[in-house]
This record gives C-alpha cells, sequence and structure tokens, in this order.
C-alpha cells in the first residue's frame, strides 16, 4: 500500500487531507509527527485520526478516546451485605508482642 504524505511544514490548519489514508485519516511521516506532536494531539481531539507512517508503510494509529463503556461495576454494591465485628482489625496483645520483643523483628 502506497501512502501520500502530508507535510506540515510548521502548521496544521489548513493542511489538506491524506486521500490516500482509510477513512480520511491525515497521514504523516515519523519525523513531521515528532516534530509536530501537540498539534497533531489536537486534531485528533477534534476528532480526526491520524497514521504515522515510516518507509511509506503505516505503524502507528493515533485516534480519539471515546468514553469508557460503563461495566456496570460500582463502589459500594455490597454495602449491608457484608458485616464485619467491631474488633476485627484489633491487634491482639500476644501479635503486638511478636512484633516488639519477638523474634520476627529483633530489636
Amino acid at each position: 500500500m502506497k501512502i501520500d504524505y502530508v507535510c506540515i511544514k510548521g502548521y496544521l490548519g489548513d493542511m489538506p487531507k491524506s486521500t490516500k489514508g482509510k477513512n480520511d485519516d491525515l497521514v504523516v511521516n515519523v519525523h513531521e509527527a515528532k516534530t509536530h506532536f501537540s498539534k497533531l494531539l489536537r486534531r485528533v481531539q477534534s476528532g480526526q485520526s491520524v497514521v504515522i507512517a515510516k518507509a511509506s508503510k503505516p505503524i502507528a494509529r493515533i485516534v480519539p478516546l471515546r468514553e469508557a463503556a460503563s461495566s456496570g461495576r460500582s463502589f459500594g454494591a455490597f454495602k449491608g451485605w457484608i458485616e464485619c465485628a467491631p474488633d476485627a482489625f484489633d491487634a491482639s496483645d500476644e501479635v503486638a508482642d511478636l512484633f516488639e520483643t519477638g523474634d520476627i523483628f529483633p530489636g
């Protein structure tokens, strides 16, 4: 597949779209993409896709992100279903002694 390159030349305002890119993607070479990356991101943010090519072969596509689809999961879904004893996370004196004076962490 041969790609017509679009040369950015320092601006992206009235640049023509590539006619060879899929779905009218803007096709730029690696050097142009590195030089004008923030401008390309603005184009992507406005909804346009950008294809980066090296040696006339597409190697990457920058596309706008879609809103994440809701997974149906939410925090607190099991609220009221699970109960913990009030002292479930209290350290016992025996465990505290092991940490302070035992062989686990010698002082």
